[in-house]
């Protein structure tokens, strides 16, 4: 009975320790929109760039990336009730949805909903997004693109510029 006390605490103080880790959805609304203006950056050793700006009164974020390896893309942010859901609108025409619950340890983790406009099930497209802030001038976005059942992680690296 002890020990099955001493691992109820265990868990208990776990997820309060957890849930002290994660900001509330409001937090990462705020650091989420706090992206809005223009960054430059590379893409496998390529320039690439990034924009950001709110739209639709405020409620969601659109994000236009470019590099020299694809057309334009887009996705857009918006809350979610107590998470953030983005969709992402690739190049190749199909259209991942992803959602993220908070943001931890600097990082804001997007796991795979569903896509739409997929021809089949092994098509390419989007299946998680991580983006890490160093700091209020640099941005990391790791994208894993899935295409049957190989991924590949493409890694982009951006500063701010205005």
């Amino acid at each position: 009975m002890r020990r099955l006390g001493i691992a109820v605490l265990a868990v208990v103080g776990g997820l309060a320790a957890s849930a002290r880790a994660a900001e509330p959805p409001e937090a990462v609304w705020q650091k989420l929109t706090s992206l809005v203006g223009e960054w430059k950056g590379t893409y496998s050793g390529k320039p690439a760039s990034v924009s950001y700006r709110l739209v639709s009164n405020g409620t969601a974020l659109m994000e236009t990336l470019e590099d020299d390896h694809s057309s334009q893309m887009v996705t857009l942010y918006h809350a979610d009730g107590s998470s953030l859901l983005m969709t992402h609108y690739c190049s190749v025409g199909n259209q991942s949805r992803m959602r993220a619950q908070r943001l931890e340890g600097g990082r804001l983790d997007f796991a795979y909903l569903d896509s739409s406009n997929l021809r089949s099930p092994d098509e390419h497209r989007m299946t998680h997004l991580v983006l890490s802030f160093p700091d209020a001038d640099h941005l990391v976005q790791e994208w894993t693109a899935k295409t049957g059942a190989q991924e590949h992680v493409g890694r982009f690296e951006f500063a701010r510029t205005k």
